[in-house]
C-alpha cells in the first residue's frame, strides 16, 4: 500500500531562506507555464526532492557552523595576536602541541562526517526503497545524442522530449517510476524540483521515481556530458491533473491522423517524408516511417517544442530545422535533408497535421 510521505514543517529559516533571497535577487524568473526557466532545487515539489532539499540545508546548516566557529577563531587570533610594535625584539613564547586540542580537532570532524554520511544513507535508501504502488505509471526513458524517447510500455505510447506524468495526491497516489537506459554514451536524467540526479549507462539499466505534488511544467536538463550537444539536451516534464493525463493517453494512443486529400500539399509532404531518408530515422504509425534512430513523430504537433525543448514548435521552426538543423542546434546528428523549399514546404505541411 502506498503512503505519500509526510513531511514536518520546517522554520522559515530554514525552509525559505534561500528561496526568498534568489527570488529577491531576481535568480529565479518564470516562464509563462509557470517553471522555473532555471532548474533549481530550491522549489522542491515531489517526495524525493523534498528529501533531497531537506538534506542540502541540514549540511548547509552544518559547514556554516564549521565556517563560523573558524572563520570566527581565525578573525580572535589574526586580532588578538597581531605583531606590535613593543613585540618587535622579543619572540612569541613557543607551544609545541596540546593533547586535548590535537584530540578535539580530530575527534569533532570525525563525528560530523558520521553523521552527514548516515544522514545521506538514510535518504538514499528512503527513496530506493520506497514501496512502489500498483497504481504506479511506468516510462522507459531511453538517452540518445542528444534528446530524450520515452515509452509507456502499459500505455503502448511512445513519445520525445516531452515526458508528461500524472499529479500524485494523498488521496490517489499515482506516482510515475521511470527505467532509465541509453542508446550510446552517458546520460543523466534530472528534473531538479521533482528528483535528483540518476545516470543512464549503456548496458546498465538504472531506476528512479517521482510523484509531483502540484500541475505544472517541469525544466530539466542532461547532467552528464554527452557529446556537442549535450548543454541543449533538455527536458520538459508536464505534471497534468488525472483527468487532463487520461486525455492525453487517449490522445497519444490515436494512430496518427492522416492528411486530408484536400489539403494537396499535407498528402505530397507525407510522399516525400515515406520516400526520402525521413522514414529511415522516425516512426509516424499508420505509414511506412517506422526508423527508430530519431524521435517518434506520431503526435509531432501536441508538443510545446522541438530539438529537445531547444526552439518553439512553429512551421517556421519546423522548416529550419529540416533545412539544417545546425542552425537551431548545432552538431546535433540529424544531417541537412537537402530539399527543395517546395518540398520542404509540403513536408512541414504534412507534419503540421500530426496532432
Amino acid at each position: 500500500m502506498w503512503v505519500t510521505m509526510q513531511r514536518r514543517s520546517i522554520p522559515l529559516t530554514r525552509s525559505q531562506l534561500f528561496p526568498l533571497a534568489l527570488a529577491a535577487l531576481g535568480a529565479m524568473p518564470s516562464d509563462a507555464y509557470g517553471a522555473l526557466t532555471t532548474p533549481s532545487i530550491l522549489a522542491p515539489a515531489s517526495t524525493p526532492a523534498h528529501q533531497i532539499y531537506t538534506l542540502s540545508q541540514f549540511v548547509v546548516l552544518i559547514t556554516g557552523a564549521i565556517f563560523v566557529v573558524v572563520g570566527g577563531l581565525l578573525a580572535f587570533v589574526i586580532v588578538r595576536f597581531r605583531a606590535r610594535k613593543t613585540d618587535a625584539d622579543h619572540e612569541p613564547a613557543q607551544i609545541y602541541g596540546s593533547a586535548q586540542v590535537e584530540l578535539a580537532w580530530t575527534v569533532i570532524p570525525v563525528l560530523i562526517v558520521v553523521v552527514l554520511f548516515l544522514t545521506t544513507a538514510r535518504i538514499i535508501f528512503a527513496i530506493q526503497d520506497a514501496p512502489k504502488p500498483q497504481t504506479a505509471v511506468d516510462v522507459t526513458v531511453v538517452g540518445h545524442q542528444f534528446w530524450w524517447e520515452f515509452r509507456y510500455p502499459k500505455l503502448g505510447i511512445t513519445t520525445a522530449n516531452e515526458l508528461h506524468i500524472p499529479v500524485n495526491s494523498p488521496s490517489a497516489a499515482r506516482p510515475t517510476y521511470l527505467q532509465l537506459l541509453s542508446a550510446d554514451v552517458d546520460h543523466s536524467f534530472w528534473v531538479p524540483q521533482l528528483g535528483g540526479k540518476t545516470d543512464l549507462i549503456p548496458n546498465h539499466p538504472n531506476q528512479m521515481w517521482i510523484d509531483a505534488e502540484k500541475p505544472g511544467l517541469y525544466l530539466g536538463q542532461c547532467a552528464q556530458f554527452c557529446g556537442v550537444e549535450h548543454a541543449k539536451m533538455l527536458l520538459r516534464v508536464y505534471a497534468d491533473p488525472p483527468d487532463q493525463f487520461a486525455a492525453w493517453v487517449k490522445a497519444q494512443q490515436r494512430p496518427a491522423v492522416q492528411p486530408d486529400a484536400q489539403n494537396a500539399a499535407a498528402v505530397a509532404g507525407r510522399h516525400v517524408f515515406e520516400t526520402e531518408a525521413c522514414a529511415n530515422c522516425h516512426t509516424i504509425s499508420g505509414t511506412t516511417a517506422k526508423g527508430t534512430f530519431g524521435p517518434d513523430l506520431t503526435h509531432l504537433m501536441s508538443r510545446a517544442t522541438i530539438a529537445s525543448g531547444i526552439a518553439p514548435n512553429t512551421p517556421g521552426n519546423l522548416r529550419s530545422w529540416i533545412q539544417d538543423p545546425n542552425t537551431l542546434k548545432p552538431g546535433a546528428l540529424m544531417p541537412a535533408m537537402q530539399l527543395s523549399d517546395q518540398e520542404t514546404n509540403q513536408v512541414v505541411a504534412y507534419l503540421a497535421t500530426l496532432q
